[in-house]
């Protein structure tokens, strides 16, 4: 027997008992189903997270550097002047201070406040940096440009705009020029950033910035603690970060006269693809309890598949088939069996893959990968032959005469 023979006796031995053959499959298919879905959607987590992170700027540091009351010494200025002295790994640093006061922002007849946490799509946040904020914090300008040096040593009233927040404010026009009020008082818009693009953070956009130096005014002179530095690549985010902390040591003993950390978001990024990984296996692995309680169906409805074609398998010996022979169409068999079990789930999977993508992630697109379904269909399609080789292996042991006075 040749294995298009082989093929076209597993098509009609599933044929000739539907319903049977569809019970003997469903573990296979909930089993792999299971598998696409839950991979998929750690898979589509990961990837918004890494798109937020992505936003957010890579090689990018954040810095938490505060002193009690007492100390001498700005900590920004100081900072400041030690990132300008590693200009061969750091390209920017500003403080990262975002307003909680409320205040209200104001053009014409549209009027946001900072504390609308009841519509978060139109909360516009108040944020105060340097002239090397949109570095630091990956943005793009769009047009006018960034705040200057100047901008923050006079105080001067400017501001540039998130790509949320000049939507909001106005529309499609073009507002570089134009004079909008925080807390009643007039400031110029000098700038905007174009939308970072990612889907559901709209707290990333939605941002007005001002000069540090309004900090005194708008934030009740609250201790500046927070900062972000730039780093030009990734070994040099290692080796600023190491500086940074022995810097900020120098003078900060933790617990004593104040608190310091530095970090960076590429470890952030290490430890998501790190726990996406672990999330894959653990939920991969609990999905494959259910693939192989499918096999063992499939070793179960293959013995009783052996003992209904007993007679069967006795003429063939007795005709001169090899044990081989036998082995080969019992495993095409199982093999097919779980493959088209397979190939149910993956279009299962898909479908749901996609409707928890847009439940769970947002109205994310979440299709599975093409390692994914093709690591799913070759598993179920090892799984028959796995489970279906002992059974294989009982029916061309069978004697042909012993087979062949079989009811």
């Amino acid at each position: 027997m040749n294995l298009m023979q082989a093929f076209k006796m597993a098509f009609k031995s599933i044929a000739s008992k539907k319903m049977r053959s569809f019970l003997t499959m469903l573990g296979i298919i909930i089993g792999v189903a299971s598998v696409v879905i839950m991979v998929s959607v750690v898979q589509g987590q990961n990837k918004k997270q890494m798109e937020y992170l992505e936003a957010m700027g890579d090689n990018k540091i954040q810095v938490y550097a505060s002193r009690w009351y007492g100390s001498s010494g700005d900590i920004s200025e100081l900072l400041y002047e030690y990132c300008l002295g590693m200009q061969d790994l750091v390209v920017g640093v500003t403080p990262q201070i975002e307003v909680w006061q409320e205040i209200t922002i104001k053009y014409g007849a549209k009027t946001f406040n900072t504390q609308n946490w009841d519509d978060w799509e139109k909360r516009v946040s108040l944020k105060l940096g340097s002239d090397q904020f949109g570095v630091c914090n990956n943005y793009t300008l769009g047009g006018g440009r960034e705040l200057s040096f100047l901008d923050v040593d006079k105080t001067n009233r400017v501001c540039v705009l998130g790509g949320g927040a000049k939507k909001l404010l106005f529309d499609f026009v073009d507002p570089v020029g134009e004079t909008i009020f925080i807390n009643s008082q007039p400031f110029l818009v000098v700038g905007w950033y174009e939308p970072t693009g990612v889907e559901g953070m709209s707290d990333m956009d939605n941002v007005v910035l001002l000069p540090y130096t309004f900090n005194r005014t708008l934030n009740n002179n609250q201790d500046i603690s927070q900062y972000v530095v730039k780093a030009k690549s990734a070994a040099a985010t290692t080796m600023a970060i190491a500086k940074l902390k022995a810097f900020l040591g120098g003078f900060i003993t933790n617990g004593e006269n104040g608190n310091y950390d530095v970090y960076s978001n590429n470890d952030w990024s290490n430890q998501m693809q790190e726990q996406s990984l672990m999330q894959s296996l653990v939920l991969g692995a609990i999905a494959g309890i259910s693939l192989l309680v499918g096999g063992i169906g499939i070793m179960n409805i293959m013995l009783v598949t052996v003992t209904e074609r007993t007679r069967e398998i006795g003429i063939r010996k007795a005709i001169g088939a090899e044990r081989r022979s036998i082995i080969v169409q019992f495993l095409i068999e199982a093999a097919v069996i779980c493959g088209i079990g397979g190939l149910i789930g993956i279009g299962l999977g898909c479908m749901g893959s996609l409707i928890a993508g847009k439940f769970l992630l947002q109205g994310m697109i979440l299709w599975p990968s093409s390692v994914i379904t093709i690591g799913a269909f070759t598993f179920s399609v090892a799984l028959g032959v796995v489970f279906g080789l002992y059974p294989a292996i009982k029916a061309s042991s069978l004697q042909p005469v012993e087979a062949l006075r079989a009811e």
